[in-house]
């Protein structure tokens, strides 16, 4: 496998400097990729990265995520309008075990295999480097001129925030170029991947490397930004991110997030963010151009995805809890499904909070709904919804508005389920 070319065809690449394909062809190479430790997961954002050092370790390359936790301390000035705020030293250890954990599902760590992959933390270098020494031993290799040139520079200091740029930013480049050749020296790390963002950093590394090794064999390969087809922010819900950690977002949502991409999207995001073969993907797509509706593409994509972060017993999962809403013989299943599924699969709908005590004491349905909770507006109008079957608590249709309600109603031992006519939902929760 040729790792450009795979990267190519997947549409992974965005540029790479002359002379990386015969690097890659000598041999088994090194190469690195750094993530930010600001938090303790991984989001869909990060995946585009994760999966080139995915495809670099099936070519037989050897991968290296390095977790910024010195640079992590700054915080990188590209594409952002404001500083960041900096984080101590015992979050950025918990939040490196944490992103180790997620990237052990896409790389192999712990085989010995000569391209096992390795973390490591360039707080670990960093710290012990004092100011002085590192404005003597690595500041006067790179000009300012040079570090003004940058785009992310440029940017942040012609006009676009009002705070413009402090100095401990202005120095991220540096750090992260010496990132490079401290890699360089210590890892035979030839290589350094990254979004299209990151361009003018990676350079700083190949730059100084240069100056201060003599190295004219060290290279940076980037991939494009990822957006959807209609020009909006990949990886963003109403919620915010889509995380990897299921405490942020459940394996449902996470399931949702996918199959619900426009087909335009879905084409893209196969080959991107699975290890499908092209043979496999043009067989989708024909399938896809058959029959759109079937949604054959998004449905192996949230597979794929799902199985790889989280696992098949939670895609097995996220599959049922998605029949809730589209089919009436459900009942079973929701008294099946975990409290963050359930309140995943209802999210939005609209919730009321109504006495434990009186479902204890057995209240009517029909004051349940209507005094205790306003589902329905009126007991009149509740009577004729029962009347033509359209009501039914936890799916299953209510016959009598007048029967009592009971704690063997309460799934997870505090939801009902109200469901008015196919469509419309009310959670009440008990306290």
């Amino acid at each position: 496998m040729d790792f450009i070319e795979e990267l190519t065809w997947r549409g992974m690449l965005h540029q790479y400097m002359p002379g990386v394909e015969d690097e890659l062809k000598k041999g088994m190479a090194t190469a690195y990729l750094g993530i930010d430790p600001t938090a303790d997961s991984l989001h869909i954002g990060h995946l585009v990265g994760v999966m080139m050092l995915k495809h670099l370790q099936r070519a037989g390359h050897k991968p290296i995520a390095l977790v910024g936790g010195a640079t992590g301390m700054i915080g990188d000035p590209s594409m952002k309008s404001q500083e960041r705020k900096l984080i101590d030293e015992p979050t950025l250890r918990h939040n490196q075990e944490a992103i180790k954990r997620q990237l052990a599902k896409f790389l192999d760590f712990d085989s010995d295999a000569p391209n096992a992959a390795e973390l490591v933390n360039n707080y670990d270098w960093m710290k012990q480097f004092s100011f002085l020494e590192f404005i003597r031993d690595v500041g006067k290799h790179i000009t300012v001129n040079y570090m003004m040139a940058k785009d992310s520079v440029k940017k942040r200091l012609s006009g676009e925030s009002r705070e413009g740029m402090s100095f401990t930013e202005f120095s991220y480049q540096l750090l992260q170029g010496y990132d490079f050749l401290h890699l360089y020296r210590d890892k035979n790390c030839h290589l350094q991947l990254g979004g299209s963002d990151q361009w003018g950093n990676m350079t700083t590394g190949t730059e100084l490397i240069r100056r201060v090794a003599g190295g004219e064999d060290a290279y940076a390969i980037t991939c494009p930004l990822i957006t959807k087809a209609d020009g909006g922010k990949f990886g963003k819900t109403e919620s915010g991110n889509v995380w990897l950690d299921p405490a942020r977002t459940s394996p449902y949502a996470f399931y949702q997030f996918w199959l619900n991409v426009s087909d335009a999207d879905a084409a893209r995001y196969i080959r991107i963010f699975t290890t499908l073969s092209r043979e496999e993907i043009e067989a989708l797509e024909a399938e896809q151009a058959a029959d759109p509706g079937a949604r054959a593409l998004q449905r192996r994509l949230a597979r794929e995805l799902t199985v790889m972060v989280h696992s098949e017993a939670d895609y097995e999962a996220a599959v049922e809890a998605s029949k809730i809403l589209f089919s009436n013989n459900t009942a079973d299943i929701l008294h099946r499904i975990d409290e963050a599924t359930l309140l995943a699969v209802f999210d939005g709908v609209p919730r009321h909070e109504v006495s434990r005590a009186d479902i204890e004491a057995g209240i009517k349905l029909a004051d349940l709904l209507t005094d205790a909770a306003p589902v329905f507006s009126s007991k009149g109008e509740m009577r004729k919804m029962v009347q033509g079957g359209g009501l039914s608590i936890n799916k299953e249709k209510v016959a009598d508005p007048y029967a009592p309600a009971t704690t063997d109603m309460l799934l997870q031992d505090r939801y009902i389920i109200v469901q008015r006519g196919k469509k419309n939902y009310t959670l009440l929760i008990a306290k």
